[in-house]
């Protein structure tokens, strides 16, 4: 099984998970083998609130193939204090701003491909 599947598990049931370290307690993401922190091998899953930040984002344009819509690509930081890449939907890219609270939310495409997208909070 690859390091990521659980990841893509969570997703199909519309769960974030983030996997932590059994050894020290230390969440990881994206997944590698190996804790950067103590370097134990062993890894538990735990369930994420969904919430966060964005910390950085860009206009994603494709140079041969221009999307319908801008994509906007954001760099979220969790509520649990790990970083994860997605898009952010449901907003003009112009009222993006840095630290905007973000929540996750679950977009199908297709029958078989579920990926987690992110949309502001609303207040």
């Amino acid at each position: 099984m690859s390091d990521e599947a659980y990841f893509w598990e969570g997703v199909k049931d519309r769960t974030l998970l983030l996997r932590r370290c059994v050894g020290c307690g230390e969440l990881q993401h994206p997944p590698t083998p190996m804790c950067g922190h103590c370097h134990g091998l062993e890894w538990e899953t735990q369930k994420a609130t969904g919430r966060g930040t964005v910390y950085s984002w860009i206009v994603s344009r494709h140079p041969s193939q221009p999307d319908d819509n801008p994509r906007i690509v954001v760099l979220v930081e969790l509520a649990e204090g790990v970083r994860l890449v997605s898009n952010l939907i449901g907003i003009d890219a112009a009222d993006v701003r840095n630290d905007m609270e973000v929540e996750v939310t679950f977009v199908e495409y297709g029958q078989d491909m579920v990926l987690p997208h992110f949309t502001p909070v609303k207040s």
